[in-house]
């Protein structure tokens, strides 16, 4: 199918429009029906609420975002705690989390995390950074933590499609088996480990742009008007494909503190 120059403006405009959407805590509901993610072979919502219902002491969730996924758990009042570092969603927070009985922590460092040691019982933590041994040291012994990761080769092929040299690079470190290894150096037994590469597509090229604009990490200097030519091409193959396709990279690690 042929693309004329009046449908590019039209698309041009709709994509700037898309550009600068506005965007809160870690809500993607934006883009359903407009973006779909290939079921992960795991489920880490089903993961943590086992353990959630068999734990009695404190619990952790790091990287809390908005607080949206934190609340669909229901966690136990008094006894939920959660970091979180971007200023506009600790703003949030703040005022969200402690009419639901949990207590929010704003962190600065990864090495540095605000609880005494052997605070916790359990530590949920989904595409946050940590440090291993900073988390070993606010578990209690034969505490729990349940991790998935965002991988070092996540979106790295649609990204370098867009911005050539300026692409984020792939972090080879950043994998399932590093990331054990260093669990385990820092006193963890490993009990689950899985790693899977699911693929992402875009049913509109203005949902990408969207997504690109806000995981600003994987596509480093983003805009319309910088990838506008790359873009024009994704909307042509959009035209003969249906979507846009993108590969993603997730692992999954549950560790239990020796």
């Amino acid at each position: 199918m042929g693309t004329d120059k009046m449908d590019m403006n039209k698309w041009k405009q709709s994509w700037l429009q898309e550009e600068q959407s506005s965007f809160r805590g870690w809500d993607f509901s934006a883009l359903s029906g407009r973006m779909e993610e290939e079921q992960l072979p795991w489920n880490y919502e089903a993961a943590v609420r086992a353990y959630i219902r068999g734990t009695t002491g404190n619990l952790l969730d790091m990287g809390t975002g908005g607080g949206e996924f934190l609340l669909s758990l229901s966690p136990p009042k008094g006894r939920t705690y959660a970091t979180e570092a971007y200023p506009p969603n600790v703003e949030l927070c703040r005022k969200l989390l402690p009419k639901h009985g949990i207590e929010l922590r704003q962190v600065f460092s990864d090495e540095e995390l605000p609880f005494a040691d052997d605070s916790f019982e359990l530590v949920m933590n989904r595409h946050e950074a940590f440090s291993a041994c900073e988390v070993q040291r606010i578990l209690k012994p034969g505490g729990v933590f349940i991790t998935q990761q965002v991988g070092g080769k996540n979106n790295r092929g649609l990204s370098a499609f867009l911005l050539g040299d300026g692409a984020a690079p792939e972090d080879d470190a950043f994998c399932l088996e590093p990331v054990c290894s260093e669990l385990r150096s820092c006193g963890f037994t490993v009990i689950e480990a899985s790693e899977n590469f699911p693929l992402l597509r875009f049913r509109d090229v203005g949902a990408l742009v969207y997504f690109a604009k806000i995981i600003e990490w994987e596509f480093p200097g983003f805009s319309v008007e910088r990838c506008y030519d790359r873009l024009v091409l994704l909307q042509q193959q959009l035209e003969r494909n249906g979507y846009v396709e993108s590969m993603e990279h997730r692992f999954m690690i549950t560790a239990v503190k020796r």
